[in-house]
């Protein structure tokens, strides 16, 4: 058994889409070979960044017609959790650079969207995050045909090395949250550096600040908006879908990582009665656990990515109610790739033994990313949402998060 591409992988007729593909199946062989070692060392994996963006794979989910590969979000979302099974820090930037795609196609107007998308294949543009909603630090200024945002915002994901920022600043006067794609070399942006966290180690998360950072009118999202339609309201969709290929991913490759010390390191305990520890009964027991949550996540995280590509293809006909009912699989997803995911990370050392906490191997990595990335919001507000639809049948309402 080896890491293997999802299936979705294979299902393109486009055959620049399947070079793509492959792509991304080498770019993940390779950065499995340096993914510990780079999590110990921490900081932006520039060589890394550079491989993504010369392999073209930032132009994944970019239109044919604006010169992109026009894959559907299952491949897209499926090379997200490729890239996770062998480092999880280069699939989140990987998956944030096209959530800050469909961010502007959702939130602007064609004629804003559509040339950045052109530029973003042209000229291999990486997107990075700084809109966070919760942070609310960043103020808006208006002045006559322009705008300045003024603040720090935090959880910057991908913002080290990126091209441009999707950024977001709260209009005090209205209490209404203005969001814009700029150049990240603009003036008055300063990235910090200060993402130091125990997982997600190269995600360069940390602080960004602007200081009068100019912001003209056609770089604000403002038609149809944030969260404005049920077509807009599927940016938080596609965001938690993200998460849930990751977490999938990240089980995945812990899985195939435990596979192979156990059957190539691992010593059987002296009470087993058996030669190999593959064959001791315990541990068989406890790889049928795995296999059964990978298996469940698996089903319920393709099942969700399906009806969410079913719902981007609707557009503007998209009613609340449809995209309601995909929350909920997303959501059920999310839960089950994060709980499964957090419970064979942790466990996978009581299959593998003492030999497999040596330092160099970092096997706790798995474990460190998707707790980090788990807590981006709680669980437990999830759960309560699917407890309102499962007994209550009220659909999650949206927001940045649901």
């Amino acid at each position: 058994m080896t890491l293997i591409p999802p299936p979705e992988a294979h299902t393109s007729q486009n055959p620049a889409l399947n070079q793509a593909l492959q792509t991304a199946d080498t770019l993940a062989r390779q950065f499995a070979t340096s993914a510990a070692e780079r999590d110990l060392a921490g900081g932006t994996p520039q060589a890394e960044r550079d491989a993504l963006r010369a392999s073209g794979l930032l132009a994944l989910s970019v239109p044919t017609e604006f010169g992109g590969l026009g894959a559907d979000w299952r491949t897209t979302l499926g090379v997200v959790r490729r890239l996770a099974q062998a480092d999880s820090s280069l699939a989140h930037v990987f998956g944030f650079h096209h959530l800050m795609l469909a961010t502007v196609r959702l939130f602007a107007e064609p004629a804003q969207w559509q040339p950045w998308l052109s530029q973003t294949v042209q000229q291999r543009w990486f997107w990075g995050n700084a809109l966070n909603p919760l942070d609310k630090r960043t103020t808006v200024q208006h002045h006559t045909g322009w705008h300045t945002f003024s603040g720090r915002k935090s959880f910057c994901s991908g913002s080290a090395d990126s091209d441009m920022l999707i950024a977001s600043a709260l209009d005090e006067a209205t209490g209404k949250l203005l969001i814009a794609a700029v150049p990240t070399g603009r003036t008055g942006i300063t990235l910090h550096g200060d993402w130091d966290n125990m997982g997600q180690r190269q995600t360069d998360s940390g602080s960004v600040t602007f200081d009068q950072v100019r912001v003209d009118a056609h770089e604000l999202l403002l038609k149809p908006g944030p969260l404005s339609t049920p077509q807009a309201c599927l940016r938080p969709l596609l965001a938690q879908l993200i998460f849930s290929h990751l977490f999938l991913g990240v089980a995945e490759g812990a899985f195939e990582e435990a596979r192979r010390f156990t059957r190539t390191e691992s010593r059987p305990w002296f009470k087993s009665g058996v030669s190999e520890a593959g064959q001791d009964p315990y541990v068989l027991a406890h790889y049928g656990e795995f296999w059964v949550g990978l298996e469940s996540s698996r089903l319920l995280v393709e099942r969700a990515a399906a009806l969410f590509d079913a719902a981007w293809q609707q557009g503007d006909q998209l009613t609340a109610e449809q995209r309601g009912q995909v929350a909920v699989a997303v959501s059920t997803a999310k839960v089950a790739s994060s709980r499964h995911g957090l419970d064979l990370s942790s466990r996978l050392f009581e299959v593998t033994g003492a030999r497999a906490t040596q330092g160099a191997l970092r096997l706790d990595r798995f474990w460190r990313n998707l707790r980090t990335q788990s807590l981006h919001d709680p669980i437990d507000y999830k759960l309560n949402e699917l407890g309102q639809w499962a007994l209550n049948e009220q659909l999650p309402p949206p927001s940045f998060y649901s």
